[in-house]
């Protein structure tokens, strides 16, 4: 998450859009790469072990979100006791989540971004082809702009800025890789076109790039673990004290005679 990182995603967002933007047909023909013509169906569309793929990746990032929430809550329950996962960790890989794969990608892209599927394009024939920078085409929701599955695999490039020093660019490799991978998969499977890919992982990198610099990096903005925790123990801890005067009240309520 430095500048030289900056420098290299917006290098590939200004190379990749005005390309593909000048010759749209590209993402046509990377598309057509995987279509058979004879059968009329992207090759990939119907493997099982595709799907089994899809729901691994999902199911996988899943489980990050859960333990980071399952330790949020856990310093409410047990407010005395540290942290499975370092608060700030915790809350920036929530967030990140939220807003990237969630709000921007699956909220704000796919549902206004009305660029058509290629599998609607190519396969089925409805809908027109239209090149990545067209929010105007037909489609209403659930659009082919940016790529949904991909940029919640894109978004494990936040797990990889909280590694330590020594294996971060191992991590930074490998939740490129994994971004990449679930990106070829849709589109081999009809599912989204090459700029929509490129797009989701360059997306989630700057807004990534950006909520790791206001919590980690810039003096300005940045804040501690004790910052996030403090509060949730402090909540946690009148939920006890709350707790514990109910049952007090209960108890010596029950103890009078009727």
């Amino acid at each position: 998450m430095n500048r030289t990182g900056l420098v290299v995603a917006l290098a590939i967002a200004a190379i990749v859009g005005v390309i593909f933007g000048v010759y749209p047909q590209l993402d046509l023909d990377v598309s057509l790469l995987f279509f058979d013509p004879v059968s009329h169906t992207f090759r990939f569309g119907q493997h099982g072990w595709v799907l089994w793929a899809r729901n691994a990746a999902y199911w996988s990032i899943a489980a990050v979100a859960v333990a980071c929430v399952c330790a949020l809550l856990g310093k409410l329950i047990f407010p005395k006791r540290r942290m499975l996962i370092p608060g700030r960790a915790a809350f920036f890989l929530l967030l990140t989540l939220a807003l990237g794969p969630g709000i921007l990608a699956n909220t704000i892209l796919k549902d206004h971004w009305g660029r058509a599927r290629p599998m609607d394009v190519i396969q089925i024939g409805t809908d027109p082809f239209t090149p990545w920078w067209d929010f105007r085409a037909a489609c209403r929701d659930n659009c082919s702009f940016i790529a949904g599955e991909p940029s919640g695999a894109f978004w494990t490039l936040a797990l990889a800025a909280l590694a330590p020093p020594q294996w971060r660019a191992l991590a930074y490799g490998g939740a490129l890789a994994f971004g990449a991978a679930i990106g070829v998969l849709r589109i081999a499977a009809g599912g989204h076109f090459f700029t929509d890919v490129v797009f989701a992982g360059v997306l989630m990198y700057l807004l990534i790039w950006i909520v790791h610099g206001l919590m980690f990096r810039w003096r300005a903005t940045r804040i501690t673990d004790d910052a996030i925790e403090r509060p949730l123990a402090a909540a946690g801890q009148r939920i006890r004290d709350a707790a514990a005067a109910l049952a007090g009240r209960l108890g010596g309520n029950s103890g009078k005679p009727s």
